[in-house]
C-alpha cells in the first residue's frame, strides 16, 4: 500500500553527507503522520463513544414471533420491553397506550405459552405479556398455527385476539406502514460478565 503522506525525496547519501535538514526533515514527517492519524480517525487514547439523543416518533410496530422453543418466549419479550422503556423516559415521556402502536403476532411454538391450560408452567411469560397488553399492545395468534396445536378461540388467554393467518395479519400491518420486527432469541453460552 502506498504511504497517503508525499515524501520528499533528497538527492545524496545521508549516510556519510550531513546535512543539517535531515533529522528535522524526518521528525518532521512523523510528526505530520501523527497529526494526519488523530485528524483522520485514530484519535486519541482517551476518546470515546458519542451520545445522541434522536427525534424519535411514535412507534408502529409489529413483532413477528415465530419461536423453535416456548422456552425461548421469556428472553422474546425483551425485545417489546427495548423498544417501550427507552420511549417512556425522558426525554420522550411517550405514553404506551397514547402513543404507542405494538402489535405482537404468535405463530410458533410460543403459541403454547398462551393457551390457558398452561399458564402455570408459563407464568412469567403470561404476567410479562398481561403486563404489556395492559400497556396496549395486542397479541394476535395465528388461527392457522392454533389449528395445528388443537386450540380453540377459548383455550387463550384473555388478552389474545385470534386472527386468521399470521402471515395476512403481517401483510396487513406492513401495508398500513409498521415496521416489522423479528426477535432472533439464541441461547446464550456464557455470561455478559464473562464476555465483557
Amino acid at each position: 500500500m502506498k504511504c497517503p503522506i508525499p515524501i520528499r525525496s533528497y538527492r545524496g547519501d545521508y549516510r556519510g553527507d550531513y546535512r543539517g535538514d535531515y533529522w528535522g526533515h524526518y521528525l518532521g514527517q512523523a510528526l505530520l503522520a501523527l497529526v494526519l492519524c488523530v485528524a483522520f480517525g485514530s484519535g486519541p487514547a482517551w476518546s470515546q463513544a458519542r451520545e445522541i439523543t434522536p427525534d424519535y416518533q411514535p412507534p408502529k410496530v409489529v413483532y413477528d414471533f415465530y419461536l423453535d422453543d416456548p422456552q425461548k418466549m421469556d428472553a422474546a419479550l425483551y425485545w417489546i420491553r427495548s423498544l417501550v422503556n427507552p420511549l417512556q423516559a425522558a426525554p420522550y415521556n411517550m405514553d404506551p397506550v397514547l402513543d404507542m402502536d405494538i402489535v405482537v403476532v404468535i405463530h410458533g411454538t410460543e403459541i403454547v405459552t398462551v393457551a390457558k391450560k398452561n399458564e402455570e408452567k408459563y407464568a412469567n411469560a403470561v404476567s410479562r405479556m398481561r403486563y404489556y397488553a395492559d400497556l396496549g399492545v395486542d397479541f394476535h395468534v395465528c388461527g392457522l398455527a392454533a389449528e395445528d396445536y388443537d386450540y380453540q378461540r377459548e383455550d387463550f388467554q384473555d388478552f389474545i385476539t385470534l386472527v386468521p393467518s399470521a402471515f395476512t395479519d403481517l401483510v396487513h400491518y406492513q401495508q398500513q406502514g409498521y415496521a416489522v420486527i423479528k426477535p432472533e432469541v439464541f441461547v446464550r453460552t456464557q455470561s455478559i460478565e464473562s464476555m465483557r
